[in-house]
């Protein structure tokens, strides 16, 4: 992985914004920091500020583990042309299928966890997360949800993220597959994405050279992403340059 805001790579940011070219984010841990209560999770006051800037520069998305609903009420007044929920799926096809989906396996895992401490499951309709920071034993919590989503009457695609496991209807479309749409359908020439977690892998294994432009927030080393962000407060900092960048091209 490869620094992307050293001076080196400055020319690669410069031929993106230069180019016709669709940006998308997550948004947990990407444009907001991580923070003990999900429900408190908000962009920085001076990211919100550059994200609308960025937003009124350039098509932008944000593709998010949250529901649509939800994201989009924490974007502010950024004016995010497409937003996307659940981990790729929302909005899409056979919703309802996987909404019923979702329920049957919910009802299953709350039977079986209700004898554990500190396992939180919230229900996003179309995807489950169950959540184990309050677990004062996280490895064993870990196992007895991956026990518990394995015994499952309805086959789900698991997802493990930073203190959560994410249960998802194994036919629904991913991020990846999501980003790939929103490219077509922007006709995009490229894309940046930027993420922090394991469901944004699912961007960062793509194979897609020269058209996509794949970073991760903190560096890793089982990471497929080209490109990486030292924490998620440089963010700002990648903000600002794509802002500066397009304003040159502008201008001449």
């Amino acid at each position: 992985m490869k620094h992307l805001l050293s001076p080196e790579n400055d020319e690669v940011l410069a031929q993106l914004a230069w180019s016709r070219v669709l940006l998308a984010f997550d948004f947990d841990g990407t444009l907001a920091p991580i923070v003990a209560d999900r429900d408190a999770a908000r962009m920085r006051a001076r990211t919100s500020e550059l994200f609308i800037k960025v937003c009124s520069l350039y098509p932008c998305a944000v593709i998010s583990g949250r529901s649509q609903s939800d994201v989009s009420a924490r974007l502010g007044a950024a004016a995010v042309k497409y937003v996307v929920g659940n981990h790729g799926l929302e909005p899409g096809a056979s919703l309802d299928e996987f909404e019923a989906e979702i329920a049957e396996a919910r009802a299953s895992l709350e039977r079986t966890l209700a004898g554990t401490a500190g396992i939180d499951v919230e229900d996003k309709r179309y995807s489950l997360a169950l959540h184990y920071r309050r677990s004062r034993n996280k490895r064993q919590a870990r196992s007895t949800i991956l026990a518990a989503v394995t015994a499952l009457p309805v086959q789900m695609r698991v997802v493990t993220g930073k203190l959560v496991v994410n249960v998802v209807p194994e036919r629904a479309p991913n991020k990846g597959d999501a980003l790939l749409e929103l490219r077509k359908a922007e006709q995009a020439d490229t894309a940046l994405y930027l993420g922090d977690d394991v469901t944004d892998e699912d961007v960062f294994e793509l194979d897609q050279p020269g058209r996509l432009l794949t970073v991760r927030v903190g560096e890793s080393r089982s990471s497929a992403a080209a490109y990486f962000l030292r924490d998620q407060n440089e963010t700002d900092r990648l903000l600002a340059k794509l802002i500066s960048l397009r304003e040159k091209r502008t201008a001449a």
